[in-house]
């Protein structure tokens, strides 16, 4: 090859590698770019209307807000810290009575959430074969405990009612403990059970039990509730959740508050009137927790159950 045609060769062979090496020009970038985002724009809508189905499926698996048994009624609600809740609420009618249970999975966001419907259904298929509360939760301790390195903790509150009687069975597996708030001031903490589910297989379980008598209230929650936080890091607390549902049914302290004329929900003699409902009580503990923590974003995942029996007379 002569010396004229090598330098042709190579100065062609500059130039397309010139070219290939140009950058793009402003308006093939922000067209780029405009593609970018609204691929991930598509993304982000698939992802909301994913989650929101499956928010969905939580709140079906939950018992409905409100509910009625003879002279019983029962409301609930649970708010999500991030996407999915880790606490669930049920409710299922047996030919001898009403179970309730409520837990709480450890962790936050998709990953308790999607536990939930795994949790839900070991408690149906235990409920299937036992005949006892104790039964049922130490087989779902057990079974929880076969998959201990995939599974989280759970706490669980269950109950068992007799609207015939108004006798309640209980046992609380490492959860804060229910309040039983009686129509005459009187409170009682319901802390009978065991350990946190799915730590010791062969972890004992026992019952509680009480008589949910008329304006009698029981209230069970989780620690969302309790470790509310406000500005100052301070949390609501056991007391303050004392103190608001005494507010609520109209009773301040140990004693019943003194008045000629009572108010909503408060008799004469200063216990709870029929006017209280079990819904009213519910929002009046969650505004309030709401009213304590004011612009603080929630830390946990809150459930709260209210099951209040009517007064027949």
């Amino acid at each position: 090859m002569s010396a004229a045609r090598f330098n042709t060769t190579l100065a062609t062979r500059q130039a397309v590698d010139i070219r290939s090496h140009r950058k793009p020009s402003a308006t093939a970038r922000r067209q780029e770019l405009e593609l970018k985002l609204t691929d991930l724009q598509q993304h982000y809508a698939e992802l909301r209307s994913e989650i929101f189905e499956a928010a969905q499926v939580h709140r079906r698996l939950c018992a409905p807000r409100q509910l009625r048994f003879g002279d019983f009624e029962v409301a609930s609600e649970i708010f999500a810290v991030r996407h999915l809740p880790g606490d669930f609420f049920t409710v299922q009618q047996q030919y001898d009575g009403v179970v309730f249970a409520l837990g709480d999975i450890c962790g936050k966001g998709l990953a308790a959430g999607m536990w939930t419907t795994h949790l839900v259904g070991l408690l149906g298929a235990r409920m299937a074969v036992n005949a006892t509360l104790e039964g049922i939760v130490a087989g779902v301790n057990r079974d929880i405990c076969l998959l201990k390195s995939f599974m989280p903790l759970v706490s669980l509150f269950i109950a068992k009612l007799d609207p015939n009687t108004g006798l309640v069975k209980y046992c609380s597996a490492g959860h804060p403990p229910a309040f039983l708030l009686r129509a005459n001031g009187e409170l009682e903490l319901l802390s009978d059970g065991g350990m946190l589910l799915g730590v010791v297989a062969a972890a004992p379980y026992v019952c509680g039990s009480f008589v949910l008598g008329e304006g009698d209230v029981l209230t069970a929650y989780s620690d969302g509730i309790t470790e509310s936080q406000n500005e100052a890091g301070e949390e609501f607390g056991y007391g303050r959740l004392e103190d608001q549902l005494r507010r609520a049914a109209g009773i301040t302290g140990d004693r019943r508050t003194e008045m000629e004329t009572p108010p909503t929900g408060l008799t004469a003699d200063g216990g709870l009137s029929q006017g209280l409902t079990a819904d009213g009580m519910l929002f009046s503990v969650l505004g309030a927790v709401q009213d304590f923590a004011a612009a603080s974003p929630l830390v946990d995942d809150m459930s709260l159950a209210v099951i209040r029996r009517d007064f027949t007379a």
